[in-house]
């Protein structure tokens, strides 16, 4: 092992190495304990009963449906918070119906605002914490019905003005088209033909994947994830990812608001979110693909492209107090393998700000990196994707909360969570995002603080043994939230004031404070969308043909 710092370590290419029998034998029964606290059970000791694999797929028994369920009453709080109804209230207003079934939750429902734009759609990013809200209310037939119709609507034709896109793109969203003289309803989907902008949701597919597994482990209900409608969405998808190119890194390449950060912000490279995403629905898909026909070519390209990734992940887009040291002290011009400046990064375009952020304790992955450029802000949601999926190694994932709980006022503030730290402005903000007035600064996607990531910073906080943390950051929300209607984001250096755009009664603003909450009354939930660290294994050993007993 190469030491970065005393927190921190980076992993060797060798100690990265994937098992793939290991990932795909013995998918066992797995039973959980309800309405334990997490005082008095640990996130470890549940993620240790599942098998010595990678992960299980869950074959736990469901619920009682209702707001009677388990998850209507606080273990940690007391008494069920008030807002708790109000939030359920709300989230099943937004629900939409096709052919009399729930398929989805809709962006908003902002009757005070003149302009519905695509507000009225659902969002297959969007809807990823209403489903799980469903699914932990025992209520899976909307998060089933969304998969099998987004599903369907892979194979609609996807065209931009005279451009075919791939099979496998999924659409950004999708509405009901409902013909009142012919009395019919019609899915009619968005695969970036009609967003602003015309980019393609690099991350819907990965979202879909990463759903279809958690509604996998929390039903028991293998059938979906097997059906080869399944398999064959899943291969579609997987095939964009994984097609060889001129790549020379196993990250993947992606234009701008290509993801939740859908403006001109300057991510276009390799972002984090898309990495950190990309990495989990590649181990999430290695745990449904059925390794018989088409499935074992992809399992096997899974397995090398996950090897590749994990390493340079856990090594090129890591920061902390030694590696910024490190990159500060950088040479440039170096040549040949033997380089320590592999991406040729000059020391002068670290910007001033990092040197008084980064504490001496606490890490993060970088925005973005890529030859001769380092995107040194923090995203919000590639780190605590890193640490869900276990992207990040145990001491990074303990790192990176480290690093939240030291700049708490930062990233945090008054209502959490940054979606990105820090805000670019004037010069840097004119030629980044081409003037747009909608990302000032501390503004949407430019520093703005969204709610919605609330249910990941407390997955975050849950798997990395933090639940105060993810407390206090939930009754920061709460004490806003439904006096101000649920906005889709805040402004501010500390999200103090609602977003100057935003729309009230977002519905994943109201799902992401329902998942944060029922995931800390019962941490046994996040193991549906959480994933464990590989534990390292010894390689098989063959005996040769000369070999005597």
């Amino acid at each position: 092992m190469k030491r970065v710092s005393s927190h921190v370590s980076i992993a060797s290419e060798a100690e990265i190495n994937l098992d793939l029998s290991r990932l795909l034998i013995d998918k066992p029964r797995l039973t959980l304990e309800r309405k334990r606290s997490f005082d008095e059970q640990s996130w470890s000791e549940l993620s240790h009963r599942q098998n010595d694999g990678f992960d299980s797929i869950m074959h736990s028994p469901a619920f009682p449906s209702g707001f009677d369920s388990p998850f209507s009453s606080g273990t940690h709080f007391g008494d069920p918070h008030p807002l708790v109804n109000e939030a359920w209230e709300a989230l099943r207003k937004s629900v939409v119906y096709f052919r009399g079934q729930p398929v989805g939750t809709i962006a908003a429902i902002d009757h005070a605002s003149e302009e519905v734009l695509n507000y009225d759609q659902v969002f297959v990013r969007d809807f990823v914490p209403s489903a799980l809200a469903f699914l932990m209310n025992n209520e899976t037939d909307i998060v089933k019905n969304f998969l099998l119709k987004t599903l369907h609507l892979q194979s609609s034709e996807k065209r931009v003005d005279r451009f075919k896109l791939g099979a496998g793109a999924m659409p950004a969203s999708f509405k009901v088209d409902r013909n009142q003289n012919r009395n019919t309803e019609t899915l009619v989907a968005d695969f970036g033909e009609s967003a602003i902008g015309r980019v393609a949701p690099v991350d819907s597919g990965f979202w879909w994947i990463i759903l279809l597994r958690a509604y996998t482990k929390y039903t028991g209900d293998t059938s979906l994830a097997e059906s080869p409608d399944c398999q064959k969405c899943m291969r579609l998808i997987l095939n964009l990812c994984l097609s060889e190119g001129f790549d020379t890194f196993p990250t993947l390449l992606c234009t701008d608001g290509c993801s939740m950060i859908d403006r001109r912000m300057g991510i276009y490279g390799y972002p984090i979110e898309i990495q950190a995403l990309f990495y989990m629905a590649l181990r999430c898909a290695l745990q449904m693909l059925k390794p018989d026909g088409e499935g074992k070519d992809f399992i096997e390209k899974i397995g090398q492209r996950l090897h590749a990734l994990t390493y340079h992940m856990r090594n090129y887009f890591w920061l902390d107090f030694p590696h910024l040291n490190n990159i500060y002290r950088y040479k440039t011009e170096e040549y040949s393998h033997t380089a320590v400046n592999k991406f040729n990064v000059i020391p002068d375009s670290i910007p001033d700000w990092v040197f008084d952020f980064m504490p001496c304790r606490g890490g993060y992955f970088l925005g973005n990196v890529s030859p001769a450029m380092m995107d040194f802000r923090w995203f919000a949601l590639g780190n605590c994707i890193a640490i869900i999926s276990s992207l990040a190694t145990p001491e990074q994932s303990v790192a990176i909360m480290d690093l939240i709980e030291e700049r708490w006022e930062e990233l945090v503030g008054e209502m959490p969570l940054k979606i990105c730290y820090p805000a670019i402005e004037n010069h840097e903000w004119r030629i980044i995002t081409g003037c747009d007035p909608k990302n000032t600064r501390w503004s949407y996607h430019n520093g703005g603080s969204w709610p919605v990531l609330l249910w990941l910073l407390t997955a975050a906080c849950i798997k990395t043994g933090r639940p105060q943390m993810a407390k206090r950051a939930i009754e920061l929300a709460e004490s806003r939230l439904l006096k101000d209607g649920w906005p889709e984001y805040y402004d501010g250096k500390l999200g103090r004031f609602i977003g100057k755009q935003a729309r009230k009664f977002q519905t994943w603003s109201i799902a992401g404070y329902l998942v944060a909450r029922m995931m800390l009354e019962d941490p046994s939930t996040l193991m549906m969308i959480s994933m464990e660290e590989d534990r390292p294994v010894k390689p098989t050993m063959r005996r040769s043909a000369s070999w005597n007993a």
